[in-house]
């Protein structure tokens, strides 16, 4: 039986090693690639043959990656540049760079697409620095979808192709933006979880403190897609404001849009059914929003009596006691807040804002529904100074939640602070792995009063000062055991190397 050309190609590129330094080889999750597999999703229902690389998961360096490419030598490779959490897209375009080069060099006429969220917020400047013909400039279907056709049709008029960006002539041309796709149900229902390597991907260890050692299987899926809020250091946007822009959405607002909760439990009955999937994580920006949503997927949930293990991320006013109950009994043990600052004057700054009896309000409803809390620190916004981040240090001890993320501020192309950055002439990293939160080369902005090594030598403190903290273990071993106190040694006696700090 005669095999059909693969139309696309979709890359998962893959630099956890550079990204994460030694924390990668066991400690730092494997998330499957969610929008690689919504698109092949959306582009399989057009009735074209796609298939999944996930170099990130195989393992794979950008010359294996492009000797796959190579032999599976399909009509379009496009390479989808995520992270594993919207800012991540960023840290991981040197990887996708290089495969790009690396494929070139093989098959110079092997045609090549970058998309993704640093591509759609930086589309001129990515066709000006890597080895592709094409970048798209938003979500990624609609332009995926024309751009296939055209090279299908053996065409070389690439100007009605909405979202595309390319070269004709000596010169970049920038073609209309492409909507966003409105009917996900009957367009993109999920991810095609028949692509991908569902063995290879594992959950993040705090996850699973309840069983470390049953990290795999791992999936992620998205219920809703955009945020509503605009918190100045997020970029979740930056791929959606183009396709906002051709449906007609003021500048100002920011789109949202959900799966219906029929179709959320359709791709959990696939996961749990064909992969014995019980560690899932909702990757959705803000999970915790709309009761209608997030009580429907819950029931769902609940009539099927699964044993799931769930994470998703909640603001500190966006729940309800009902809601909470009800997320515990469908499986939700950890909700993730984005704390931030403890600082109400640097919170407030970057549109951060909620009042300080409302966060404690929430830790302890939380706690008190038998859910876990993983709470986001952030360091370096721009009102900081060593007294408020201080402030956010002591906050984190005294909440004392199961898990913590310390990050630095970083601008991310897609932000608010990355258009500041520019218009200020602020230091920024000299390169794309730098916007990570634990490489080598890693520069956060600087603030209105401390540098950018100033807020990454704090960060790396505060991280051990929390985790060595007797208290913090004390709650860990009544928790969880003495095998997840010992991991936590494990883990904070990683010292990450730091170019600009004295480690």
């Amino acid at each position: 039986m005669e095999t059909k050309k693969i139309d696309v190609l979709l890359v998962n590129p893959g630099a956890r090693k550079k990204v994460y330094q030694q924390l990668g080889a066991h400690i730092a999750a494997i998330e499957p690639p969610i929008w690689a597999g919504l698109l092949a999703s959306f582009i399989r229902r057009k009735g074209y043959v796609v298939d999944i690389l996930d170099a990130n998961a195989e393992e794979l360096d950008a010359r294996e990656t492009a000797q796959r490419v190579s032999e599976i030598d399909p009509l379009l490779t496009a390479i989808v540049v995520y992270g594993q959490n919207p800012s991540a897209s960023t840290m991981v375009m040197p990887a996708a760079g290089a495969i790009c080069t690396e494929i070139k060099q093989l098959d110079p006429a092997q045609k090549l697409l970058l998309l993704g969220g640093h591509v759609a917020a930086l589309p001129e400047k990515t066709l000006e620095e890597e080895s592709a013909d094409f970048v798209c400039d938003g979500e990624g279907p609609y332009t995926l979808l024309g751009l296939i056709q055209a090279l299908r049709s053996m065409g070389e008029d690439f100007s009605r192709i909405k979202g595309l960006v390319y070269r004709q002539a000596g010169r970049v041309v920038h073609n209309e933006p492409a909507p966003l796709v409105t009917d996900l149900e009957s367009l993109m229902p999920g991810l095609a979880w028949d692509l991908l390597p569902m063995d290879r991907y594992r959950a993040h260890n705090w996850h699973c403190f309840e069983h470390l050692d049953e990290r795999e299987p791992y999936a992620t899926l998205y219920t809703s897609l955009g945020c509503p809020f605009g918190c100045h250091f997020c970029c979740i946007q930056a791929p959606f404001k183009t396709g906002e822009q051709a449906l007609g959405y003021k500048t100002k607002v920011n789109s949202y849009r959900r799966w219906h909760p029929d179709s959320v439990i359709d791709q959990i009955d696939t996961l749990v059914t064909d992969y014995g999937v019980k560690n899932i994580k909702f990757a959705d920006e803000l999970f915790v929003l709309n009761k209608k949503h997030v009580m429907g997927i819950c029931d769902h949930i609940i009539q099927r009596g699964y044993d799931l293990n769930i994470w998703a991320y909640a603001r500190v006013d966006s729940w309800t006691e009902e809601m909470l109950t009800r997320m515990k009994a469908a499986g939700i043990n950890w909700l993730c807040l984005g704390i931030e600052s403890g600082s109400s004057r640097v919170r407030n700054d970057v549109r951060k804002g909620y009042r300080s009896e409302d966060l404690l309000r929430a830790v302890k409803a939380i706690r008190e529904a038998g859910i876990y809390i993983i709470a986001n620190y952030l360091f370096g916004l721009p009102e900081e100074n060593l007294g408020s981040m201080r402030e956010t240090l002591s906050l984190a001890m005294e909440l004392n939640c199961e898990f913590a993320n310390f990050y630095c501020a970083m601008a991310y192309p897609g932000s608010n602070l990355y258009r500041r950055a520019l218009a200020e002439n602020l230091p920024l990293p000299e390169n794309w792995t730098g916007y990570s939160q634990h490489a080598y080369d890693t520069l956060p902005l600087p603030t209105n009063y401390l540098s950018g090594p100033e807020v990454l030598e704090f960060r790396d403190s505060a991280f051990h000062t929390y985790f060595s903290n007797p208290g913090y273990l004390q709650m860990i071993r009544q928790t969880f055991g003495e095998q997840v106190v010992d991991h936590i040694k494990e883990i904070s006696d990683q010292k990450l190397d730091r170019k600009y700090t004295e480690r």
